[in-house]
């Protein structure tokens, strides 16, 4: 997957727009409104939360999210554990949408948006308390330099809080699929979520791919909170 596979031209506007013919006040906008819009990932908003509980993030926490798209778990963390988070992701439009957004939710001290490339993290070593990752890790192959990333960023005694997919359980971590899984088609998400407004018309082969594969039981979504020794 190219790095340039996500970007999204207009993509802020379009969010908002969105939002805006829901029925949200956009000048006025919560976590909790942006949320089914920023969080690009399996189980949403409420995923986030759940691996939040389980990693339990104290305030002032210094939070590494790797692929962190538009901000939505970042943004989380900032408002309801007090984290100070930054967000490096391999797509600028996402990068771009996600600190006005922040910016739009007066979070912008407290949450930081960078370019980067999750396989040279421009981050000095053992500079964070926690790495993040939720169903980012899925689109890289080099998982072994992906990993030896995260433990470079982390501080001796920090913890990786991770959601990905994988091919079978494994233990010991959280089987979230069921939580996570969503609808069986793209006809039920409505056009203010994330997934409608930035895959558009090629949703729903991939929800009907998706759907499938958790029904066979070919793939699974984990959590896990793992500890850099």
């Amino acid at each position: 997957m190219t790095a340039g596979y996500w970007e999204r031209e207009g993509l802020a506007s379009a969010i908002l727009g969105a939002l805006a013919g829901a029925g949200r006040d956009v000048d006025a906008l919560t976590i909790d409104d942006l949320a089914p819009a920023d969080h690009f990932h399996g189980g949403g908003k409420a995923a986030t939360d759940r691996l939040a509980r389980l990693a339990g993030i104290p305030p002032g926490m210094r939070v590494l999210d790797v692929g962190g798209r538009l901000g939505g778990p970042a943004r989380t963390l900032a408002a309801t554990c007090g984290a100070h988070v930054t967000v490096v992701d391999v797509t600028e439009s996402f990068v771009r949408t996600g600190a006005a957004l922040t910016a739009r939710l007066g979070l912008a001290d407290r949450v930081e948006h960078r370019v980067g490339d999750a396989l040279e993290l421009d981050v000095p070593a053992a500079s964070f308390d926690l790495v993040w990752t939720q169903n980012s890790g899925m689109n890289i192959a080099d998982k072994e330099r992906l990993y030896r990333g995260f433990a470079r960023a982390l501080r001796p005694g920090g913890v990786l809080a991770t959601q990905e997919p994988m091919a079978g359980p494994v233990q010991p971590v959280d089987d979230v699929t069921a939580e996570t899984a969503g609808p069986g088609t793209a006809d039920a998400i409505p056009s203010y979520f994330a997934p409608r407004i930035i895959m558009g018309d090629a949703l729903d082969p991939i929800v009907r791919a998706g759907h499938r594969n958790r029904e066979e039981a070919r793939i699974v979504l984990i959590q896990a909170i793992l500890d850099r020794l």
